[in-house]
């Protein structure tokens, strides 16, 4: 066994010691068994990061406790590794029954087959102009990119990569024999294709993709005079590191892009928010509560450009708000966390069905967390169907953290009715 939770542990029993708590006490305030307390201060079981910060808000130690825990640490869940592209060349493939896939090929292989990367930056002069159907693809594809944001609340996110990705190599094509005028819109717009293909790819559960297609995407942004999609590839970087349960990745790399001169209001904002809920990670309810502040202000000075997709959700009618529900959670004050989430949840659009299904997921594990088990029970039973509809890799490790919790509480009816239901839900039948 590791020192880890006997580190923890005894810091644990420290603490609660100090301020003259038992353990029947703190048991409810977290709503963990006093034997399971028992057994994680004497070191006899791990800690999770969930108990760590629950622990840390009841005793008021402000990260100290979430900082003995690793990311994953009881849950599975290694943390991710951060990919090495100066390794390995991506190229697209495309199989004969026309589905698709991402191959990694060493960059000697790459030139011997004479590959390329399929969102390589498009560079020098074209040699032709733009023909009138050119011309219109760009309105056309701006058009159906709204469709594609549409369908990729409902339909697995892993089908959409193909089709997106298709899309913004057809935009770069096109823009490589185009007049220089034509060009920046063109590869722009295949910019954002291509980051919501990555969004997509990191949602079925890919990170690598994710990433390597984010990095894509500010090429080809770049080869359109969009200097700013760089800045917001750092929040999405720090989206990764967050759902690893890495802090202080989340923390640097949001908060650089959180303070890039000259980036966009709306970027800088969704990296403050994206900072906050690293520092909710990290157990710094002050700090996150300030960087909250901080990206509310900054989303709403953002005036936006009409002509270009919005980057980051557009169906959320406040999203500093829900993402303070989710930094609550994070920082073991469920019941507060629970109210926010209850409140924002029913303001989301019934046609946003991996919005409702993401943050309603989150909003059972908190009504979870602060003991009102039944409800729990009862929000995530709404959500079954649609959370096999959206296939979201951020749902399933949220319907695995309520499984765990709701184990806790097995003798309550409502827990074994659904407790079937949630197992399905993670192991789906072919």
């Amino acid at each position: 066994m590791s020192h880890e939770p006997v580190a923890f542990g005894f810091e644990l029993r420290r603490r609660r010691t100090a301020t003259g708590w038992s353990l029947t006490r703190l048991s409810m305030a977290v709503h963990y068994s006093k034997g399971h307390l028992s057994k994680v201060e004497t070191g006899l079981k791990r800690p999770t990061p969930e108990l760590a910060r629950l622990c840390d808000a009841a005793l008021g130690a402000d990260g100290a406790l979430a900082a003995l825990v690793p990311p994953g640490a009881g849950t599975g869940t290694p943390a991710a590794d951060e990919p090495r592209p100066d390794e390995e060349v991506w190229i697209m493939q495309w199989d004969s029954d026309g589905s698709f896939r991402l191959a990694a090929v060493d960059r000697r292989r790459a030139l011997a087959l004479g590959a390329t990367c399929l969102l390589a930056t498009a560079a020098g002069e074209g040699r032709a102009a733009a023909s009138p159907a050119d011309s219109g693809l760009l309105d056309a594809s701006r058009s159906l990119f709204d469709q594609y944001r549409r369908l990729g609340q409902t339909a697995a996110p892993g089908t959409l990569v193909p089709p997106l990705v298709a899309q913004a190599q057809a935009l770069r094509d096109v823009a490589i024999r185009s007049v220089a005028a034509a060009r920046p819109g063109l590869l722009v717009l295949a910019s954002r294709y291509a980051e919501f293909a990555g969004w997509m790819a990191q949602e079925a559960g890919n990170d690598r993709a994710a990433l390597w297609l984010t990095r894509r995407a500010v090429d080809l942004a770049e080869a359109g005079g969009d200097r700013h999609l760089a800045t917001y590839a750092l929040a999405r970087q720090a989206l990764i590191s967050f759902y690893a349960g890495d802090a202080a990745s989340t923390i640097a790399l949001a908060g650089r892009a959180a303070g890039t001169t000259g980036a966009p209001p709306r970027i800088r904002g969704l990296a403050a928010q994206q900072e906050a809920q690293g520092h909710a990670l990290a157990g710094d309810h002050t700090s996150c509560m300030r960087r909250l502040e901080t990206a509310r202000a900054l989303l709403a000075a953002d005036a936006g450009d009409p002509s270009l997709p919005v980057i980051g959700s557009s169906n959320l009618a406040d999203p500093v708000s829900m993402a303070t529900g989710w930094s609550l959670y994070d920082l073991g004050r469920p019941q507060e966390a629970a109210e926010i989430l209850d409140a924002e949840t029913a303001r989301l659009p019934g046609h946003s069905v991996r919005n409702q299904v993401r943050y309603g997921m989150r909003r059972a594990l908190s009504h979870a967390a602060a003991g009102n088990v039944e409800h729990a029970c009862s929000v995530a039973k709404a959500l079954l169907g649609p959370t096999s509809l959206v296939e979201s890799a951020t749902v399933r490790s949220d319907v695995r953290r309520l499984t765990r919790l709701l184990g806790r509480h097995s003798s309550l009816s409502a827990v074994r009715e659904i407790t079937p239901h949630l197992t399905a839900a993670l192991h789906p039948t072919a």
